[in-house]
Parts: structure tokens; sequence; C-alpha cells
């Protein structure tokens, strides 16, 4: 099924987490941690390393933030944000290798491990390529069957993960503006990106409650808003995070992990 939760005034808020690597850190990890439900950890390729992946295990465990995994495309120097010329085949051992990583030290820790949202370049040829979204799912698969995938909302990753029988949660973005087909609006468009913390906040509650999201123009454009991506890479994330959860709260909106009761 394509929604894992049947209550309509219930939200999850993911932020990308863990995404340094030996002495580089990057994102507001431990400032992010009061504000949102699930975290989606780096898993050694675009971003995180062992060391890097167990601290941040224990800093969810602790906050109690589900743990999901945060596969990429090898590609450090571009961040996992350049496309490349990949197989269905390399692309099932890449998500098979990093998710199998990421689990060993979730369960090292005593907790298990919830859902799987593709990063960067990875995620967005799985929104839009079959065959791509059919090797994520096939891996997560094989994982573990219970795994619940994250994909843009109208994407072929959700629309596979039904087929295959695995639950789904269909992502919006807060501080992006979005097409009138539902795409998120290309950043270096004006008005594609919402600097404006409130304004985010507003589109937020309108995703969760009504189902809507807004182009440049401030035209509406039907989502499904399952989970919320909180991005913690900016100078402002935690402020964001903050006027996000709030504004959601204040209009009787519930926050929680996708599956949980």
């Amino acid at each position: 099924m394509v929604n894992i939760d049947t209550d309509k005034r219930a939200v999850d808020l993911n932020c990308d987490f863990g995404e340094g690597y030996g002495s580089y850190s990057f994102g507001q990890d431990a400032e992010l941690l009061p504000y949102i439900t699930s975290v989606n950890i780096a898993c050694g390729f675009h971003a995180g390393d062992p060391h890097t992946m167990h601290a941040a295990v224990k800093q969810a465990l602790s906050a109690g933030a589900a743990i999901g995994a945060h596969p990429g495309l090898p590609d450090r120097l571009g961040f996992g944000r350049r496309e490349m010329q990949v197989t269905a085949a390399e692309v099932y051992d890449f998500v098979l290798y990093q998710v199998g990583a990421l689990q060993a030290f979730v369960r090292a820790l005593g907790g298990e491990m919830a859902h799987l949202k593709p990063h960067g370049a990875l995620y967005h040829m799985a929104n839009r390529d079959k065959e791509v979204s059919e090797a994520i799912v096939k891996a997560a698969l094989a994982v573990d069957e219970r795994l619940i995938i994250f994909g843009q909302s109208g994407s072929i990753l959700l629309d596979t993960a039904k087929q295959y029988g695995l639950p789904s949660a269909s992502e919006v973005f807060a501080d992006r503006a979005y097409e009138p087909d539902g795409s998120l609006a290309p950043r270096g468009k004006q008005g594609a990106v919402l600097h404006d913390a409130d304004q985010a906040a507003a589109q937020a509650v309108a995703m969760a409650a009504k189902g809507l999201a807004f182009t440049p123009e401030g035209a509406p454009v039907n989502v499904q808003a399952d989970t919320i991506c909180l991005h913690g890479d900016g100078s402002r994330a935690a402020l964001f995070a903050s006027r996000i959860r709030e504004a959601l709260i204040q209009e009787g909106i519930t926050l929680r992990a996708p599956g949980k009761a």
C-alpha cells in the first residue's frame, strides 16, 4: 500500500543525518533531533563512515527517532548529487551493501531499522526510472520486507514499492516550491526555494492538512504528505525545523514516524 498511515492528521518529519566522514562534519544533526521523528543515516558512499554511522545510530536511538538507511551513489566528491550511468544490477549491489552495513550498527545497538530513503541523484533517478526503482526495492526486500520506502510524492519509486508489496511513505519538501505536475521546481527558478521559515511552515501545514503544495507563483498543487523532509545543511535549518514543527502541532497534526502507533 502507498500510505502506511491511515490517520490523515498525522505526519512524519524526517532529516538526512550522519553525513560527515573522517574529520569532516556536515549538517546540524544535534540541533535538528528535538524537532524530527525520523532520520535517514548516510551509509558510507556519498557520506558517512563506520565511526560516523555508529555515532549517528546512537544519537537517533537516544532521541527515539525512527532510523532509516540513506544509501547513495559512490560519489563522495559530488556528495552523491551527480547522476551516474549505472546498471540496475549495480544499483542493487550499491543499496544492498549500504543498507546491510547500517543494519549491522542498528542491531548491534539494540534497535530496528524502519525505512529506506535513497539519497540525492539516486533518489531522483528512482523517482522516474523503473529499473532503478526496482533495484532499490529488491535490495530492501532482501534485507527486510518490513522496510518502509520513502519516495517523492507521485513517483515511480512509490508505485514500485506498492507493486512488490513493500510499505511506503510519500515524501514532500516544506522549503521547496512545486511545478504544476507535482515535481519540484528547479532550484534555478525564481521562488523555487523558500527562504522564509514562516512560509515553509505554512506550506508544511497545507501539505499535511490539505494535501496541497504551491508553485512559485502561488498556484496549488496536489501532493500526498506522509513524511516531510527537513533539510539540515542550511545555516537556519534548526529555525526552519522548529517553526514547521510548531505550526503543525498548532494545527492539531500529530507528529510520528510512519508505521508508529
